[in-house]
């Protein structure tokens, strides 16, 4: 094959990579249904095929200067050493083009910080290994009340071990799987919404692609972001930082809804946040069976669906937490255990899952203490020491 035919054939190659990747969206920057991703990824096609065009005329001169110039047809190379014009040239080109580019680029980051004006607030917040969502929208506002913590999904706390199957041996076999939650945020569609982003333990990312919405969650910190959806819809994302061992398993969703649904959702949460806790006497049958279903939920992931755990994860087993008292064992899922990966449950949970979960920590894999907690005991212990 000539040295030409290979030569354009190489060429091909490439514009017909740059070519699909830039038409496929598996290879491209998603869209996404903002007015601000759909700015983003515009901006971001432009550089594209700027970069296309530069590529190009690149390539195409360093191949033309190996076929033209080759040693077969110009043995006596030339005596210049270099040209002052072309040096201008290839300096002040790109000069314009970084010109051209960082200015719809700066305009449209100054836009994206821009939070002011918004219609509502919701306060993320990233913990060890899930999010929690809280409405402040003003001082009587009664969706103050309203915050709510958003786990994986059930069925893919089934299976998110590495083996396909998972602690029930249910197969990988739903589109969501780990990007499903039990509690969506729920957001109005039309509406401007500021997103005041932090952590409780560790650095997560707050990160919904097709809103091109991406701030990091920082212990100590509060970051602000905003979007605005005119497309209802549910809309998926993912802690974008490298959080922890259950960095995978602590996905977003968000629901948007017309504004009557929306103004729905937000009554019925309000009346179920002026309710108060759950502290209704449970039977000994009903906090195992609860229980069971709180610790596969939060706690099997670090101890074990057998309670066996798991490295640095203690086995519950005849443990001394199980074998001791019932007021520390609570004290331990409330605050967690300083200094170790144990971390404080008190404002995840509520206190009928926390007394689920001690009752079924202490009855289970053949412990046999025999004693129960009570959601009124968690609330008394909680509360102890609190003026009234």
């Amino acid at each position: 094959m000539s040295l030409f035919r290979k030569v354009a054939l190489a060429v091909a190659a490439l514009a017909v990579l740059v070519l699909t990747g830039c038409s496929e969206q598996a290879y491209n920057m998603r869209e996404g249904v903002t007015e601000i991703s759909k700015e983003v990824y515009e901006l971001h096609m432009i550089a594209i095929w700027v970069c296309v065009v530069i590529g190009v005329l690149t390539f195409g001169a360093m191949f033309y200067s190996m076929f033209a110039h080759r040693k077969s047809k110009n043995p006596i190379p030339a005596k210049f050493s270099h040209s002052t014009t072309v040096e201008i040239i290839w300096t002040v080109i790109p000069f314009i083009i970084l010109i051209a580019l960082a200015v719809p680029a700066v305009s449209l980051l100054i836009k994206m910080e821009d939070s002011s004006d918004s219609d509502m607030t919701v306060m993320v917040k990233g913990w060890q290994w899930k999010w929690e969502y809280k409405y402040i929208d003003g001082d009587n506002d009664p969706s103050n009340d309203v915050s709510f913590f958003s786990n994986l999904d059930e069925q893919s706390l089934k299976t998110r071990d590495n083996s396909g199957e998972g602690f029930s041996g249910t197969p990988i076999d739903y589109e969501n799987y780990l990007l499903e939650v039990d509690n969506p945020l729920v957001i109005p569609a039309g509406q401007k919404v500021r997103f005041l982003v932090t952590a409780e333990d560790v650095i997560h990312s707050f990160w919904v692609p097709d809103f091109s919405v991406k701030k990091d969650a920082i212990p100590g910190f509060v970051n602000e972001v905003w979007t605005k959806v005119d497309q209802p819809g549910i809309y998926r994302g993912v802690c974008a930082e490298l959080c922890g061992k259950d960095h995978g398993f602590m996905p977003i969703v968000v629901h948007v809804l017309e504004q009557a649904e929306y103004d729905a959702w937000m009554a019925s949460k309000v009346e179920e946040a002026k309710s108060g806790p759950d502290l209704n006497e449970r039977t000994m049958a009903q906090l195992m069976t609860e229980g069971e279903a709180a610790y596969n939920k939060y706690c099997a992931a670090c101890h074990m669906p057998n309670g066996q755990g798991n490295g640095p994860f203690p086995s519950l087993v005849g443990s001394p937490i199980i074998e001791g008292d019932i007021e520390k064992h609570i004290d331990v899922v409330v605050n967690g255990v300083s200094g170790t990966a144990m971390q404080a449950f008190g404002q995840q949970l509520t206190e009928a899952e926390i007394a689920a979960i001690v009752t079924y920590e202490r009855n289970a894999w053949g412990n046999d203490k025999g004693d129960k907690a009570q959601p009124q005991d968690v609330y008394d212990f909680k509360n102890a020491g609190k003026e009234e």
